[in-house]
């Protein structure tokens, strides 16, 4: 049985971002979202165990900008355990027929990714969660083919979970499930993006799937 993982990275674009500084200040490092909300949880719960927290979220990335910045932003950080969440820039991108958007290149950027990370750091524990949307703001003109393309990704994304041993954690359900009680521009207020109470779903999402899985940090 492998240890619990004593460092952990979250990687992806704002949705993991959160605000977050490019510093060592304590106070923001970590931004404001799910990524804060998971280590202030576990790292509180486990002070003894002085568990290590990177948030190395970029806004605006896709899955080829994270392969690009791997190096510096994953390997020399040398985790236990790595947390991604990509794929609304790839999809956005994409929908808007932007001038890097034309190859939807999603799938084989991050199956490259995944493939080198266990090549370079094998032990390393993955968790690869659901890219997500619902429908209002920017996704509410051109639903259908959101829609279609981030079912496509979501599967993608599953299927490389199974492939590579990561622990899966889904999030459209979620949000879905979410909409009993509330509209979608209260959990995502564009359509993408998290309020205050998404990073709380998904945080929760995470901790209840991570929490009960070979991963589980302890």
């Amino acid at each position: 049985m492998k240890p619990s993982p004593s460092t952990i990275l979250f990687q992806g674009d704002s949705i993991t971002d959160g605000g977050r500084s490019r510093n060592e200040d304590l106070n923001h490092v970590l931004g404001h979202g799910y990524a804060y909300l998971i280590s202030s949880r576990l790292g509180m719960e486990l002070a003894s165990k002085q568990k290590t927290f990177y948030n190395r979220g970029i806004s605006g990335n896709r899955a080829s900008d994270l392969y690009a910045r791997w190096n510096e932003d994953t390997y020399s950080l040398k985790p236990d355990l790595i947390s991604i969440l990509i794929g609304v820039n790839d999809a956005w991108r994409f929908m808007n027929d932007e001038p890097r958007g034309y190859t939807d290149r999603f799938a084989r950027a991050y199956r490259h990714l995944l493939e080198e990370t266990r090549e370079v750091i094998p032990d390393t524990g993955l968790v690869l969660m659901e890219p997500f949307i619902l429908k209002t703001g920017a996704t509410l003109d051109k639903w259908d083919g959101w829609e279609t393309l981030m079912a496509e990704y979501q599967q993608q994304v599953r299927e490389m979970a199974e492939h590579f041993g990561a622990v899966w954690v889904p999030l459209q359900q979620t949000f879905d499930a979410a909409l009993e009680q509330a509209d979608a521009s209260y959990w995502l207020w564009d359509g993408v993006h998290p309020t205050a109470a998404g990073h709380e779903l998904i945080a929760r999402q995470w901790l209840s799937v991570v929490q009960q899985s070979p991963l589980a940090i302890v």
